[in-house]
């Protein structure tokens, strides 16, 4: 059971794009006892675990029961947008290149815009069946 929720509390973090340091002051509590659920050095107390679920913006019962039903939610949301459902049927056709420089250009994208002001510059919906053409003859 430690092993399972030591690995949630670090997918869950690394999932929110938090550094142990930035969780641990969402907690407020030191980085090493992050550090230590993180490596099974420490076990929780139930108001750790309320501190630390509320932390990462999730449920006590979400901590042990790991990534996979936050995946799930998240990809079930992701398909309901149209843009994103678009891409999604040109996805599978991509060869190791075409999809490798798909996902280097889309973390590039995500990287970039962490580093920016909470700004949020996104392109319009219609731009889909665009690209959803050029990943069309990309995998031709």
């Amino acid at each position: 059971m430690i092993l399972t929720l030591a690995t949630s509390i670090r997918s869950l973090r690394l999932r929110g794009g938090w550094s142990q340091r930035d969780l641990a002051a969402r907690m407020s509590v030191p980085r090493t006892y992050i550090s230590k659920l993180e490596n099974e050095k420490a076990s929780p107390t139930l108001s750790s675990l309320e501190k630390l679920a509320r932390a990462l913006e999730v449920t006590v019962p979400e901590l042990f029961s790991g990534e996979e039903s936050s995946r799930r939610d998240t990809i079930a949301a992701l398909m309901c947008d149209p843009f994103v459902a678009a891409v999604a049927a040109f996805v599978s056709r991509l060869n190791a290149v075409q999809m490798s420089s798909v996902l280097a250009a889309a973390h590039d994208m995500t990287m970039r815009q962490q580093r920016r002001d909470s700004r949020l510059v996104l392109q319009p919906v219609g731009h889909a069946p665009q690209l959803g053409q050029k990943l069309e003859r990309a995998a031709v």
